[in-house]
């Protein structure tokens, strides 16, 4: 008989296993890992600045979520939220200075624990593992 077998568990199982991983490097700075992510994602963005709408999509949750990450970067002092100059319904968020030091730091802990995750793999299988990770993504949007 053969075993019953889930992509989906898999996927999350690693997940899960990241995501603890990241949370106990970065928890000496005061981080999670979707703190880190979304600081990462704004220290990207032209500017340094995304309307809350554009981040919420960019992190894949849901806009109370991304409002409550936003929330408790504001609180840290690394992020800061505006009103957009056009329209005060749009909620803007900047990274500040301090933010942007922060980034750096977490860009290294999730480096590092992405790299240990592949650590197991070649060059060729890590590659080949983006691609179909990659490949599966696209197919669910």
């Amino acid at each position: 008989m053969s075993e019953y077998r889930s992509c989906g568990k898999l996927l999350k199982q690693i997940h899960d296993e990241m995501e603890k991983r990241a949370n106990n490097t970065l928890r000496i700075q005061g981080l999670t890992m979707m703190q880190g992510e979304t600081l990462l994602i704004l220290n990207e963005a032209e500017g340094k600045i995304l309307p809350l709408k554009e981040l919420e999509r960019k992190l894949h949750v849901a806009q109370s979520t991304a409002a409550g990450i936003v929330a408790r970067l504001e609180q840290k002092g690394l992020v800061e939220g505006l009103g957009d100059m056009y329209d005060k319904r749009v909620k803007m968020v900047r990274i500040t200075s301090v933010g942007e030091n922060y980034c750096k730091e977490a860009k290294e802990s999730i480096t590092a624990s992405e790299a240990e995750l592949l650590s197991g793999l070649t060059e060729t299988e890590r590659d080949i593992f983006y691609s179909l990770l990659a490949k599966v993504r696209n197919t669910l949007k």
